[in-house]
Protein backbone atom coordinates (compact mmCIF):
# COMPACT_ATOMS: atom_id res chain seq x y z
CA UNK A 1 0.00 0.00 0.00
CA UNK A 2 3.00 2.22 0.47
CA UNK A 3 4.42 1.75 -2.73
CA UNK A 4 1.31 2.97 -4.56
CA UNK A 5 0.88 6.19 -2.74
CA UNK A 6 4.12 6.96 -3.20
CA UNK A 7 3.74 5.91 -7.30
CA UNK A 8 0.56 8.18 -6.86
CA UNK A 9 2.04 10.79 -5.23
CA UNK A 10 5.03 10.77 -8.24
CA UNK A 11 2.26 10.74 -11.24
CA UNK A 12 0.05 13.50 -9.26
CA UNK A 13 3.63 15.41 -9.45
CA UNK A 14 4.18 14.89 -12.81
CA UNK A 15 0.63 15.88 -14.12
CA UNK A 16 0.88 19.02 -16.16
CA UNK A 17 -1.17 21.19 -13.72
CA UNK A 18 1.20 21.22 -11.11
CA UNK A 19 3.88 21.39 -13.51
CA UNK A 20 2.69 24.78 -14.17
CA UNK A 21 1.82 25.76 -11.04
CA UNK A 22 5.42 25.06 -10.62
CA UNK A 23 7.24 27.13 -13.11
CA UNK A 24 4.54 29.54 -12.71
CA UNK A 25 4.05 30.67 -8.66
CA UNK A 26 2.24 34.12 -9.45
CA UNK A 27 -1.16 32.12 -11.37
CA UNK A 28 -3.57 33.45 -8.69
CA UNK A 29 -7.72 31.73 -9.25
CA UNK A 30 -8.97 29.23 -11.28
CA UNK A 31 -8.15 28.57 -15.26
CA UNK A 32 -10.33 31.58 -17.28
CA UNK A 33 -13.16 30.62 -19.58
CA UNK A 34 -15.00 33.07 -21.78
CA UNK A 35 -17.50 33.79 -19.75
CA UNK A 36 -15.00 34.16 -16.06
CA UNK A 37 -12.75 36.91 -17.88
CA UNK A 38 -16.22 38.75 -19.02
CA UNK A 39 -17.91 38.54 -15.67
CA UNK A 40 -18.22 41.14 -13.01
CA UNK A 41 -16.58 39.61 -10.08
CA UNK A 42 -13.65 37.06 -10.16
CA UNK A 43 -13.16 34.30 -6.88
CA UNK A 44 -11.50 36.29 -4.40
CA UNK A 45 -13.40 38.01 -1.24
CA UNK A 46 -12.41 41.38 -1.41
CA UNK A 47 -11.34 44.13 1.69
CA UNK A 48 -10.98 47.80 1.33
CA UNK A 49 -9.23 50.19 2.98
CA UNK A 50 -9.22 54.51 2.04
CA UNK A 51 -6.48 56.10 1.87
CA UNK A 52 -6.38 59.53 3.12
CA UNK A 53 -4.79 61.95 1.10
CA UNK A 54 -0.94 62.27 0.70
CA UNK A 55 1.90 64.28 -0.22
CA UNK A 56 2.34 62.36 -3.35
CA UNK A 57 -1.13 62.14 -4.46
CA UNK A 58 -4.48 62.69 -3.87
CA UNK A 59 -5.45 59.62 -1.69
CA UNK A 60 -7.92 56.32 -2.53
CA UNK A 61 -8.76 53.25 -1.86
CA UNK A 62 -7.29 50.04 -1.66
CA UNK A 63 -8.92 47.04 -2.55
CA UNK A 64 -7.18 43.52 -1.62
CA UNK A 65 -8.05 39.87 -1.90
CA UNK A 66 -8.71 38.21 0.99
CA UNK A 67 -5.91 35.28 1.07
CA UNK A 68 -2.37 34.84 2.72
CA UNK A 69 -1.15 35.25 -0.55
CA UNK A 70 1.04 37.95 -2.26
CA UNK A 71 -0.48 39.57 -5.59
CA UNK A 72 0.61 42.04 -8.56
CA UNK A 73 -0.47 45.50 -7.88
CA UNK A 74 -2.20 48.33 -9.93
CA UNK A 75 -2.60 51.82 -9.47
CA UNK A 76 -5.41 53.39 -11.76
CA UNK A 77 -6.15 57.03 -12.14
CA UNK A 78 -8.78 59.05 -13.27
CA UNK A 79 -8.76 61.92 -16.23
CA UNK A 80 -9.37 65.48 -16.35
CA UNK A 81 -11.72 66.52 -13.56
CA UNK A 82 -12.78 63.43 -12.72
CA UNK A 83 -13.17 62.14 -9.51
CA UNK A 84 -12.02 58.62 -8.08
CA UNK A 85 -15.51 57.21 -8.50
CA UNK A 86 -14.90 57.41 -12.13
CA UNK A 87 -13.15 54.68 -12.12
CA UNK A 88 -13.43 53.13 -8.78
CA UNK A 89 -15.42 49.94 -10.41
CA UNK A 90 -11.63 48.43 -11.38
CA UNK A 91 -10.49 48.28 -7.78
CA UNK A 92 -13.23 45.52 -6.61
CA UNK A 93 -13.24 43.75 -9.98
CA UNK A 94 -9.48 43.40 -10.71
CA UNK A 95 -8.98 42.38 -6.85
CA UNK A 96 -11.37 39.79 -6.65
CA UNK A 97 -9.35 38.37 -9.90
CA UNK A 98 -6.36 38.18 -7.39
CA UNK A 99 -4.18 41.75 -7.51
CA UNK A 100 -4.05 44.46 -5.20
CA UNK A 101 -5.46 47.80 -6.70
CA UNK A 102 -5.22 51.22 -5.53
CA UNK A 103 -7.64 53.95 -7.13
CA UNK A 104 -7.12 57.35 -6.71
CA UNK A 105 -8.17 60.69 -6.52
CA UNK A 106 -5.45 63.12 -7.76
CA UNK A 107 -4.30 66.25 -6.03
CA UNK A 108 -5.87 68.33 -8.13
CA UNK A 109 -8.81 67.54 -10.96
CA UNK A 110 -6.33 69.59 -13.50
CA UNK A 111 -2.99 68.05 -12.70
CA UNK A 112 -1.79 67.34 -16.13
CA UNK A 113 -0.65 63.54 -17.49
CA UNK A 114 2.73 64.26 -16.15
CA UNK A 115 1.92 65.25 -12.57
CA UNK A 116 -0.04 62.13 -12.89
CA UNK A 117 1.71 59.91 -13.86
CA UNK A 118 3.88 60.78 -10.90
CA UNK A 119 0.56 60.14 -8.72
CA UNK A 120 0.79 56.65 -10.25
CA UNK A 121 3.92 55.80 -9.26
CA UNK A 122 3.39 57.88 -5.85
CA UNK A 123 -0.05 55.78 -5.11
CA UNK A 124 2.12 52.30 -6.50
CA UNK A 125 5.21 52.98 -3.78
CA UNK A 126 2.39 53.91 -1.11
CA UNK A 127 0.50 50.46 -1.57
CA UNK A 128 4.01 48.54 -1.37
CA UNK A 129 4.73 50.32 1.86
CA UNK A 130 1.59 49.94 3.57
CA UNK A 131 0.34 46.06 1.74
CA UNK A 132 1.91 43.01 3.11
CA UNK A 133 0.13 41.41 0.16
CA UNK A 134 2.04 42.87 -2.49
CA UNK A 135 4.82 41.79 -4.46
CA UNK A 136 6.79 44.86 -5.18
CA UNK A 137 8.31 42.54 -8.59
CA UNK A 138 4.63 42.80 -10.35
CA UNK A 139 3.38 46.38 -10.48
CA UNK A 140 1.46 47.89 -13.27
CA UNK A 141 -0.60 51.52 -14.20
CA UNK A 142 -3.97 51.79 -15.61
CA UNK A 143 -5.90 55.47 -15.80
CA UNK A 144 -8.39 57.17 -17.98
CA UNK A 145 -8.14 60.31 -20.16
CA UNK A 146 -5.15 62.68 -18.94
CA UNK A 147 -5.05 59.49 -16.48
CA UNK A 148 -4.09 57.63 -19.46
CA UNK A 149 -1.51 60.29 -20.37
CA UNK A 150 -0.34 59.75 -16.83
CA UNK A 151 0.07 55.72 -17.21
CA UNK A 152 2.43 56.11 -20.56
CA UNK A 153 4.23 58.74 -18.28
CA UNK A 154 4.47 56.29 -15.32
CA UNK A 155 5.83 53.76 -17.69
CA UNK A 156 7.89 55.60 -19.34
CA UNK A 157 9.76 56.57 -16.02
CA UNK A 158 10.17 53.41 -14.55
CA UNK A 159 10.76 50.63 -17.18
CA UNK A 160 10.36 47.89 -14.17
CA UNK A 161 6.93 47.74 -14.24
CA UNK A 162 4.99 44.98 -15.58
CA UNK A 163 2.25 46.52 -17.39
CA UNK A 164 0.56 49.54 -18.16
CA UNK A 165 -3.12 49.92 -19.96
CA UNK A 166 -3.92 53.58 -20.65
CA UNK A 167 -7.84 54.00 -21.31
CA UNK A 168 -8.94 56.67 -23.92
CA UNK A 169 -4.91 58.34 -23.08
CA UNK A 170 -4.81 62.41 -23.79
CA UNK A 171 -1.34 63.83 -23.72
CA UNK A 172 0.47 66.47 -25.54
CA UNK A 173 3.63 64.50 -26.09
CA UNK A 174 3.37 62.03 -28.50
CA UNK A 175 6.61 60.12 -29.18
CA UNK A 176 6.40 57.50 -26.44
CA UNK A 177 9.35 55.57 -28.23
CA UNK A 178 10.71 55.11 -23.83
CA UNK A 179 8.27 52.49 -23.00
CA UNK A 180 10.04 49.81 -21.99
CA UNK A 181 6.64 48.02 -20.46
CA UNK A 182 3.69 45.80 -22.02
CA UNK A 183 1.10 47.97 -23.15
CA UNK A 184 -2.15 47.83 -23.82
CA UNK A 185 -4.01 51.20 -25.43
CA UNK A 186 -7.80 51.16 -25.21
CA UNK A 187 -10.04 54.03 -27.49
CA UNK A 188 -13.38 54.83 -28.50
CA UNK A 189 -14.02 54.57 -32.46
CA UNK A 190 -15.80 58.49 -31.73
CA UNK A 191 -13.63 59.64 -29.20
CA UNK A 192 -14.28 63.44 -29.91
CA UNK A 193 -11.86 64.70 -26.38
CA UNK A 194 -9.05 62.72 -27.41
CA UNK A 195 -9.49 61.35 -30.96
CA UNK A 196 -7.50 58.37 -31.66
CA UNK A 197 -5.67 59.59 -34.90
CA UNK A 198 -3.92 62.64 -32.13
CA UNK A 199 -4.21 60.53 -29.22
CA UNK A 200 -4.43 56.94 -28.83
CA UNK A 201 -3.14 55.63 -32.41
CA UNK A 202 0.36 57.68 -32.64
CA UNK A 203 0.94 56.87 -29.09
CA UNK A 204 0.47 53.40 -30.09
CA UNK A 205 2.68 53.68 -33.22
CA UNK A 206 5.64 55.41 -31.43
CA UNK A 207 6.15 52.85 -28.55
CA UNK A 208 8.93 51.11 -30.55
CA UNK A 209 10.62 49.84 -27.58
CA UNK A 210 7.65 48.10 -25.97
CA UNK A 211 8.37 44.37 -25.66
CA UNK A 212 4.80 43.60 -26.52
CA UNK A 213 1.81 45.81 -27.41
CA UNK A 214 -1.96 46.07 -27.90
CA UNK A 215 -4.33 48.48 -29.45
CA UNK A 216 -7.96 48.11 -29.18
CA UNK A 217 -11.28 50.48 -30.58
CA UNK A 218 -14.19 50.38 -29.21
CA UNK A 219 -16.73 50.08 -32.10
CA UNK A 220 -19.03 53.11 -31.70
CA UNK A 221 -17.34 54.36 -28.48
CA UNK A 222 -17.29 57.52 -26.73
CA UNK A 223 -13.97 59.15 -24.84
CA UNK A 224 -15.99 57.39 -22.10
CA UNK A 225 -16.36 54.05 -23.09
CA UNK A 226 -12.68 52.70 -22.58
CA UNK A 227 -13.17 53.41 -19.16
CA UNK A 228 -16.18 51.99 -18.72
CA UNK A 229 -17.65 48.52 -17.02
CA UNK A 230 -18.81 46.44 -20.00
CA UNK A 231 -17.62 43.26 -21.34
CA UNK A 232 -15.09 43.63 -23.62
CA UNK A 233 -13.39 46.54 -21.81
CA UNK A 234 -13.62 43.55 -18.84
CA UNK A 235 -12.20 41.08 -20.26
CA UNK A 236 -9.04 42.76 -21.99
CA UNK A 237 -8.24 44.81 -19.55
CA UNK A 238 -8.21 41.45 -16.91
CA UNK A 239 -6.35 39.55 -19.91
CA UNK A 240 -3.26 42.18 -20.47
CA UNK A 241 -3.27 42.67 -16.62
CA UNK A 242 -3.38 38.88 -15.87
CA UNK A 243 -0.72 37.74 -18.88
CA UNK A 244 1.95 40.52 -17.79
CA UNK A 245 1.49 41.67 -14.22
CA UNK A 246 1.49 37.49 -13.34
CA UNK A 247 3.01 36.05 -16.36
CA UNK A 248 -0.18 33.98 -16.14
CA UNK A 249 0.05 32.35 -20.02
CA UNK A 250 -3.47 30.46 -19.07
CA UNK A 251 -4.29 34.04 -20.01
CA UNK A 252 -3.10 34.37 -24.04
CA UNK A 253 -5.90 32.72 -25.46
CA UNK A 254 -8.08 36.10 -25.07
CA UNK A 255 -5.11 38.02 -26.64
CA UNK A 256 -3.70 35.94 -29.20
CA UNK A 257 -5.01 35.24 -32.07
CA UNK A 258 -6.26 38.66 -31.86
CA UNK A 259 -9.93 39.23 -32.13
CA UNK A 260 -11.24 40.17 -35.64
CA UNK A 261 -13.64 43.06 -36.06
CA UNK A 262 -16.84 42.35 -34.50
CA UNK A 263 -20.14 44.60 -33.22
CA UNK A 264 -17.83 45.83 -29.92
CA UNK A 265 -14.28 46.05 -31.69
CA UNK A 266 -13.48 48.23 -34.82
CA UNK A 267 -10.05 47.69 -34.69
CA UNK A 268 -7.46 45.82 -33.24
CA UNK A 269 -3.32 46.27 -32.95
CA UNK A 270 -1.17 43.69 -31.40
CA UNK A 271 2.32 42.10 -31.63
CA UNK A 272 0.98 38.26 -31.15
CA UNK A 273 2.55 36.05 -30.75
CA UNK A 274 3.79 36.92 -27.21
CA UNK A 275 7.28 36.27 -26.24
Amino acid sequence: MRVKAVLAALVLALTPATANAAANPYERGPAPTAASVEAARGTFAVTQVTVPVQTGFGGGTIYTPTSDLTFGAIAVSPGFLAPQSAIAHFGPRLASYGFVVITIDTLSGWDDPDSRGRQLLAALDYVVAHNTHVDASRLAVMGHSMGGGGTLRAAATRPALQAAVPLAPWSVTKNWSAIKVPTMVLGGQNDAVAPEAQHALPFYDSMTAAPEKAFLELRGGNHSAPASDNATVRKYTLSWLKRFVDDDLRYDQFLCPPPAPNTAISDYKDTCPHA
